[in-house]
């Protein structure tokens, strides 16, 4: 998810993978992320990371798509027995901001109900009601146009409310991805000296304020940056708790795990739902109809994308940790009418039932937690 400035994304994501993608096997067994051949190197574990081998299901992002409550009853949560072990929500630090209408006062979708185009998100609604006990939290956060002011000061207090909520729902953990995409250049466009700054600043103001529930996610757009340019965007190994990237149809391109593999983090697939590459992308900036309701793309869907899905999850269980995926009807938010990359899409699991039931028999795999009484039990100490 992703604050859109339209003319910038449609060019930008529309690159997302190059020329059609084959169903063939063999090339997506070859081509998906597999383990590092250097050697792997023993070390502690993160904070709220699991030990090798598990991975944490999150399960994004608004409130129509996770469902749970009274008002919003056909989402994930509604279809789906096993509750996942966390779920995701955004908020952002743009107050004056517009997007689709909709003008930003800060930290939005925390307290209020507030649809900035991508439908309705109240972190404090989900919280408040018994479907959402015993899942963790990520928070996508938001700063575009913003990083120099938060990095020079002007947004602390609005911080400092943050840590507060934060607090208050301890000992929930609580996944903060400031500043969210931090590569992704045309529609999020951060200045990389002010960003380091604000992602610095907002951990050093939390430390200070003793929000102890919270791990730091760096994430990046998944396909933009090489090695090199991932390190010069690095806040720093004491300010980054997990690293993280987005996995859509260029997810063949991330360099993100083998980083993170260096750095001894662990990583969380931040965003993930299934896009594939059209036939003449270069061209037409357009990924297939991906709609799950339809029986030949829902096919597609599972061998092109959720297959290389959980084999880069499954081969690579030393340092991806967590994953949270997208259970939206992309194509009815108007913020991705004129999208791309999500216009055609709706990647909601409970509409297909043959995708239904091999997504819940992939996680009736032990290595996938889910949620449980003794989750915060089992993670806090970390």
């Amino acid at each position: 998810m992703r604050t859109v400035y339209l003319i910038a994304v449609s060019f930008a994501l529309g690159l997302i993978g190059c020329g059609k993608q084959t169903t063939d096997k063999s090339f997506i067994e070859s081509a998906v992320a597999s383990p590092s051949l250097t050697a792997k190197v023993d070390r502690p574990l993160a904070k709220y990371e699991p030990e090798d081998g598990k991975v944490l299901v999150f399960i994004g992002q608004e409130i129509t798509a996770l469902g749970g409550l009274d008002e919003y009853n056909d989402g994930y949560l509604d279809h789906f027995e096993k509750r996942p072990a966390g779920f995701t929500s955004y908020s952002f630090l743009t107050p004056g901001d517009t997007t689709f209408g909709f003008v930003h006062k800060g930290l939005d979708g925390i307290y209020s109900t507030d649809n900035w185009g991508d439908s309705v998100y109240n972190a404090s609604l989900q919280l408040a009601d018994p479907d959402f006990d015993n899942m963790m939290l990520a928070i996508g956060l938001g700063m575009v146009n913003h990083e120099t002011k938060v990095a020079n000061g002007e947004h602390d207090e609005m911080i400092i409310k943050l840590g507060e909520f934060i607090k208050s729902i301890a000992p929930r953990p609580v996944f903060l991805r400031v500043g969210y995409e931090f590569d992704g250049h045309l529609w999020n466009h951060y200045n990389k000296e002010d960003f380091i700054k604000a992602f610095r600043r907002v951990k050093d103001i939390l430390d200070k304020e003793k929000v102890d529930n919270v791990a730091y996610v760096w994430q990046s757009a998944g396909f933009v940056s090489t090695p090199g340019q991932l390190e010069d965007w690095y806040p720093g190994d004491e300010y980054v708790d997990w690293c993280s990237f987005s996995f859509f149809a260029r997810w063949r391109e991330q360099e993100m795990i083998e980083f993170a593999r260096k750095k001894g983090k662990p990583v969380f697939i931040a965003e993930a739902s299934p896009t594939v590459s059209g036939p003449y992308m270069k061209f037409d900036n357009q990924t297939l109809p991906m709609d799950l309701n339809n029986e030949a793309e829902a096919q597609l869907a599972w061998n092109e994308w959720f297959v290389p899905f959980f084999e880069t999850i499954e081969n690579n269980g030393d340092v991806v940790k967590a994953f949270s995926y997208i259970n939206c009807n992309w194509k009815t938010h108007p913020m991705w009418f004129d999208n791309p990359t999500f216009k055609l899409i709706d990647a909601r699991l409970q509409v297909n039932k043959d995708i239904k039931k091999k997504w819940e028999t992939k996680l009736e795999d032990k290595r996938y937690i889910m949620s449980s009484e003794d989750l915060y039990k089992k993670y806090t100490i970390r």
